[in-house]
């Protein structure tokens, strides 16, 4: 009896370790080349079983496996380099770094960073943020902390990023438009996928 017990555990146990576990991420779509097309969320769903862990797993699983027209930009898959900066979850992050959430009952969202021209889908033009950017020698330019910056917001193309306000940008700083127009309100640093602090660092300027 107690042996049968034991083979009836075990056999539940192994169904429920292999039962789907299905996940949704509802992902912007936005194809210029389309006539017509115009922004919007489109789900996914993807068994977590059959998925690496990170968000990044989950794009290139949906690209590769169920929709090959879904544009995404990445490269290294582990946060050396920029290219996977997203807004994930509400968040500028990057989707090789950014852990899925695996509550099931989430949706997970993923769209552009934001306050960016779009490109296509999730992929948003750099170029004037490169552009008004200086970048220490820890920063990988991914966009995080300019494109989470209210002040960088505000000010348009006049504001110079959280990225840039180093000593060595000193001449660059006289006017009213870069670092002092920094309000001190940190989501730079918040949303820093590498962990630094330039919140910190422009108000010790």
């Amino acid at each position: 009896m107690v042996a049968a017990v034991a083979l009836f555990l075990a056999a539940a146990l192994d169904a429920a370790a292999t039962a789907p576990r299905i996940k949704k991420f509802a992902i912007n779509r936005w194809d210029p080349d389309k006539t017509g097309d115009k922004p919007h969320m489109q789900t996914y769903e993807i068994d977590l079983n059959n998925c690496g862990p990170m968000v990044l797993d989950a794009l290139i699983k949906i690209k590769n496996e169920i929709d090959s027209t879904l544009t995404f930009q990445r490269s290294c898959r582990e946060g050396i380099c920029s290219s996977s900066a997203m807004n994930i979850n509400g968040g500028n992050t990057l989707a090789g770094t950014r852990r899925i959430n695996t509550n099931l009952n989430k949706v997970s969202t993923i769209y552009p960073l934001p306050h960016m021209y779009v490109i296509k889908d999730i992929v948003a033009d750099l170029s004037n943020f490169c552009a008004q950017n200086w970048t220490g020698s820890e920063c990988i330019l991914c966009g995080c902390c300019g494109t989470g910056c209210p002040s960088c917001r505000w000010s348009g193309d006049k504001r110079l990023g959280p990225a840039r306000l180093h000593e060595e940008r000193l001449a660059e700083r006289q006017d009213p438009f870069s670092l002092y127009r920094c309000h001190a309100i940190v989501n730079c640093t918040r949303t820093c996928p590498k962990g630094l602090n330039p919140g910190k660092a422009v108000a010790e300027i």
